[in-house]
């Protein structure tokens, strides 16, 4: 059986789709967040969405290279209900993978696109919004459009791997 592998790195999320060898493992697919700004991504690399989107990423790589299934490797990270390691995986079953899970654990699709940074952000006066998403403000995203430039990432990831 294949292993759906999610690690989470103090800046990026790393998906795999690996078989054990008796060499070692071998790994089949990988998506990185980082390959998300190639696609336009602006927001941070290691938060609920861009997990979602690496994830979603590696399933659609997966499914063109015929993998239907594998089993969630989660390495030592705790299970933590809608962390980002299940964000990861809820974006490769909706790429279409099948991988075992309850459906309980997954993060909430409002968290996954981002709208309770969007919703936190608006909250702020623009000065204090500046200062508390200096880095998106910087890249050119305004958090409040964290929302629609998720769907837009989505979509592209469906154009680019079709």
């Amino acid at each position: 059986k294949l292993r759906f592998i999610v690690r989470i790195t103090n800046y990026h999320v790393i998906t795999q789709i690996a078989k054990i060898g008796k060499m070692g493992d071998e790994t089949l697919i990988s998506a990185h967040s980082k390959q998300l700004q190639k696609l336009g991504w602006l927001a941070n690399t290691n938060n609920i969405s861009a997990a979602y989107l690496t994830g979603y990423l590696c399933g659609k790589k997966a499914l063109k290279e015929g993998i239907t299934e594998a089993a969630l490797d989660i390495g030592l990270r705790p299970p933590v209900k809608g962390s980002r390691v299940f964000a990861a995986l809820k974006g490769a079953v909706d790429a279409g993978l099948k991988v075992p899970h309850s459906e309980s654990i997954l993060p909430d699709e409002s968290r996954i696109k981002g709208e309770h940074i969007a919703a936190y952000a608006k909250s702020l006066d623009e000065e204090e919004a500046k200062k508390r998403f200096s880095k998106y403000f910087e890249r050119g995203i305004p958090p409040t459009r964290l929302p629609e430039h998720f769907q837009e990432i989505k979509k592209k990831i469906d154009e680019v791997i079709s």
